[in-house]
């Protein structure tokens, strides 16, 4: 249980699971039930394992090349390649239940996220724009919790700073932890920013893209929440800016753990907001 755990690093659930809840808050205007609480989070967790699996099989050829993530479970040998996929269908299971169960629009649109969790680990073999399609992926966490609690997209306004907040923040933070492997995507021939202009550039690039997630998270804040979740706010801006003080030196620590209190903040603003 402890190798299939790493294996999909459940741990990163901790980066999606605020902001679901957030996007379904802006419509509830209160604390959830229970029961729609529970199904939120096994929804949540059947998609982020699914996503992590289909990216750890897709790569686990670059990442046996790569001296970073060679000691991952697939290219040490450490799974077979049929738990892998045992491990993706239990979760797309667990995945297709949960959003049946929180009605039927999210049934009939539950296959989107797949497609984008599918097309994503490939890109980067072909575009610059891997960054940006790991983000969009992402981004279906709050924008599925706000249609969850929805049941429909006639007052989409509600969620549009939200969403676009997320899809550049995550591009953002990609973009700082592919500063990891600028030599090895460069030699490999992958596509990223710090491969192609080098990292203070990409890293200049990722600061503009968190400048802009933090003004359409302050749109928010302006147009959907109260005026006393101003310090939540100022919180938010200040983690990414210590973000990208340490991110050329710890891009290890600028990628999860500052981003994982980033997104407890925005919950807190959503919910102090309400």
């Amino acid at each position: 249980m402890k190798t299939y755990a790493s294996f999909v690093k459940l741990e990163h659930t901790v980066l999606s699971l605020p902001l679901i809840y957030a996007g379904a808050l802006l419509v509830l205007r209160s604390w959830p039930s229970g029961v729609f609480a529970a199904w939120v989070l096994l929804a949540a967790i059947g998609a982020r394992t699914m996503a992590m699996g289909l990216n750890r099989i897709i790569d686990a050829q670059l990442d046996a090349r790569n001296p970073r993530t060679r000691s991952r479970e697939l290219p040490r040998g450490a799974m077979h390649k049929q738990e892998a996929w045992a491990i993706v269908a239990a979760a797309g299971a667990l995945y297709l239940a949960s959003a049946a169960a929180l009605g039927p629009l999210c049934l009939r649109l539950s296959p989107v996220p797949v497609i984008l969790f599918v097309i994503y680990p490939y890109l980067k073999r072909f575009t610059l724009l891997a960054h940006f399609g790991l983000g969009l992926a992402w981004s279906m966490g709050p924008l599925a919790g706000w249609l969850a609690a929805s049941q429909s997209f006639a007052r989409f306004e509600e969620i549009v700073w939200l969403w676009g907040f997320s899809v550049l923040w995550v591009t953002g933070f990609d973009i700082i932890y592919a500063t990891m492997d600028e030599g090895f995507d460069r030699e490999a021939h992958l596509h990223s920013l710090p491969s192609r202009f080098g990292r203070r550039t990409a890293l200049a690039i990722a600061a503009l893209l968190h400048a802009a997630a933090f003004l359409a998270l302050g749109l928010l804040w302006q147009t959907e929440l109260h005026p006393r979740s101003l310090c939540w706010l100022i919180a938010v801006g200040a983690l990414f800016i210590w973000q990208h003080v340490i991110a050329d030196r710890r891009p290890d620590i600028a990628f999860f753990q500052i981003n994982a209190w980033i997104g407890f903040l925005v919950f807190g603003l959503v919910l102090s907001g309400i």
